[in-house]
């Protein structure tokens, strides 16, 4: 799991409760990333907002959250909108081709109310 996320040029990274401890797993030792994991669910219903510290801590897990959903919108634009779900085997240079079109095409598909809007 921490192969797939961390390519060790990452400065830094935000991940789910299922990346937990991740920065303490051995082989990303030598890594520089600077490691922000969401809490367990359960952890962040039991934060109480009566106290300012777990009110910030609810704030920081908001943050984290707002900056992996910028992140993830357009893997589900190219696979619910353009429908690639799959990886047909076409080799590296065509599907790299593939999908480099498909996330420019999902730029301009989460900007096109500002496009069009423009027009008008």
């Amino acid at each position: 799991m921490p192969g797939e996320l961390d390519r060790g040029e990452e400065i830094v990274a935000f991940a789910d409760a299922g990346y937990r401890g991740v920065a303490k797993r051995e082989e990303l030792k030598d890594c520089k990333t600077q490691w922000h994991v969401a809490l367990k669910p359960g952890k962040r219903k039991a934060l109480d907002p009566r106290y300012r510290s777990d009110r910030l801590l609810e704030q920081v897990e908001q943050f984290k959250g707002s900056v992996r959903a910028k992140v993830e919108h357009p893997f589900r634009v190219v696979k619910q909108q353009f429908g690639y779900a799959k990886v047909r085997y076409r080799g590296l240079a065509k599907n790299t081709a593939r999908l480099t079109m498909l996330f420019a095409l999902s730029n301009l598909w989460m900007a096109r109310r500002q496009i069009l809007g423009a027009q008008g």
